[in-house]
């Protein structure tokens, strides 16, 4: 079930859409260990017929969960863009494609929110990272730095 809009029903006045976006729909593609998307994209939508296009305005929220590059605990991280706006020409050269009179905003909403993930997910800006314990004057390596062997760097 993709984020679609009915060209039809903007003939007369234009569209509130508001819902989830299911994470199989978004296809993030991620490779991170570090990010995964869990939950959907929650948007909410006016649509309008311009001259000669498409204008979209609204809000999008997605929670990521993440584990801090700095100290591996686990955190969720809300991506929102609270006034995203996106125009979409329906003629000339970068016309965009329509699709039995559908015109498919899925693409744009991924793109847009995969410019907003961060690139090093950090639990808080202050986080002091992992820190090696010290017992009878003797190191031990906690459990969180084995993790850290585990990343393939």
């Amino acid at each position: 079930m993709a984020l679609k809009v009915n060209l039809r029903h903007l003939e007369e006045h234009e569209l509130h859409l508001k819902g989830d976006l299911p994470v199989e729909e978004l296809d993030f593609g991620l490779q991170d260990e570090m990010m995964a998307v869990g939950k959907p994209l929650h948007y909410d939508l006016q649509v309008e017929k311009v001259p000669h296009g498409l204008l979209v305005q609204g809000k999008l929220k997605l929670p990521l969960d993440c584990r801090c590059v700095r100290c591996l605990k686990p955190f969720e991280k809300r991506i929102e863009l609270p006034h995203w706006t996106l125009h979409l020409p329906l003629e000339g050269e970068e016309k965009t494609p329509v699709n039995n009179d559908c015109v498919d905003l899925t693409p744009y909403a991924r793109e847009d929110m995969l410019l907003e993930f961060p690139q090093h997910p950090v639990c808080k800006p202050d986080c002091a990272g992992l820190k090696k314990d010290r017992h009878d004057k003797a190191e031990t390596i906690p459990p969180a730095w084995n993790e850290l062997d585990k990343l393939n760097i």
